[in-house]
């Protein structure tokens, strides 16, 4: 039976609407949870019950956010805070990624302690920062992170400007690591005292770090960012030749068909090192003379750089296997002194021996060098 017009209408409707109804069941989104302040408060309290200082049942807060780390710097300062605390500090509550666990807690408890009302100096800070020092960190300039924080306190109690200690929180000496504390401190002072441009300083941190890193006692007492410059740019043209002498020896060890040499060095010549202590009835005043090889293209360029010749341009010979190069060295009294810098060939000979700046060796040291002669079968020329 034939449908009438209108009959045909309402049909085409019905369709229409349970199209745009299907439709609907498909974009819409569903309903998101409630923010969950239960666990916010759970996670803000963990391992600091003891330092409540309000009833985490009666936490009613008006909060439309779901974000888990907003609710749990929220849940903290309901359980811990009597007063307002600088962004830095409530930075950990937010986001801990990178940190240790000893770190999160340490954070955690200098936020708990400054937000309650407690000397931050006594809840640890003593242990980086004068109590000067502590007031600044809770009062910073500008907007800064934990770690600028102490060293933008650690600057302002050196610096009259307050420029030089704002530029001292943007360098990478912030980043340093905390047991490293006691050497940086002087960086600072030395930034402190010889203002210079963030750029600058860090340049002079990677040279610094390695000063440091060699010698644990260096100091930057009686020194000039002139000098320090000088020294930095003598650092550098030696990272340059111990590349290029790297890069040699990559070069060979590529094209040669024996066993791989080891990662840092080069085998050089079969002979061991040696030393010798000259007698003495008095052991402070013992002296003990040693020969050592040098194997490295560190140590190459050391020992150009201490005894002012060019032994760092043999490497390539000393790569390829056609020479080695040996240190003689004084030891006494904690102090060793580069005396003479030998090169012997392939058949043990001492080639060359040179001392300082090329000078020809002593009548003393060229008896020690024939007791190392005769101690390990060299042949002095």
């Amino acid at each position: 039976m034939a449908q009438s017009l209108i009959q045909r209408r309402r049909e085409a409707e019905r369709t229409r609407v349970e199209a745009y109804e299907l439709s609907l069941r498909h974009v819409s989104q569903r309903t998101r949870p409630p923010p969950d302040f239960k666990n916010a408060i759970c996670e803000a309290r963990r391992g600091f019950e003891a330092d409540i200082v309000r009833d985490a049942e009666a936490w009613q807060p008006r909060m439309k956010t779901r974000d888990a780390a907003r609710l749990r710097l929220a849940a903290a300062r309901y359980l811990f805070a009597r007063y307002p605390v600088a962004e830095h500090l409530e930075q950990i509550w937010i986001d801990g990624a990178g940190l240790g666990a000893d770190e999160i807690h340490l954070r955690k408890r200098w936020y708990i302690a400054a937000a309650g009302g407690g000397s931050l100096y006594a809840a640890g800070a003593a242990e980086w920062l004068s109590r000067k020092e502590v007031h600044a960190f809770l009062n910073p300039f500008g907007k800064v992170g934990f770690e600028a924080a102490i060293w933008q306190a650690i600057a302002r109690s050196y610096a009259t400007d307050p420029a030089v200690a704002m530029r001292i929180a943007r360098t990478r000496i912030t980043q340093t690591q905390r047991a490293q504390h006691r050497f940086w401190r002087e960086v600072v002072r030395f930034f402190c005292a010889h203002p210079t441009t963030v750029e600058d300083m860090d340049d002079f941190h990677d040279y610094l770090a390695d000063c440091h890193r060699r010698d644990p006692e260096y100091t930057l007492k009686g020194r000039s960012l002139a000098s320090l410059g000088r020294q930095m740019r003598e650092w550098h043209r030696d990272l340059d030749a111990i590349a290029r002498i790297e890069a040699a020896r990559n070069r060979a060890r590529g094209l040669a068909a024996g066993p791989e040499q080891s990662e840092d060095r080069w085998p050089g010549a079969a002979i061991a090192d040696w030393s010798w202590t000259k007698s003495s009835k008095d052991r402070a005043k013992r002296e003990e003379y040693v020969v050592v090889q040098l194997r490295t293209a560190a140590d190459l360029v050391a020992e150009t750089r201490g005894m002012r010749h060019c032994v760092a341009t043999y490497a390539t010979k000393c790569i390829a296997g056609h020479a080695s190069i040996w240190s003689l060295r004084r030891r006494a009294s904690g102090d060793v002194q580069r005396l003479l810098t030998i090169e012997l060939d392939t058949r043990s000979r001492a080639v060359q021996v040179r001392g300082f700046a090329n000078r020809p060796p002593f009548a003393e040291e060229c008896k020690i060098l024939q007791r190392w002669a005769q101690a390990r079968g060299i042949m002095l020329l």
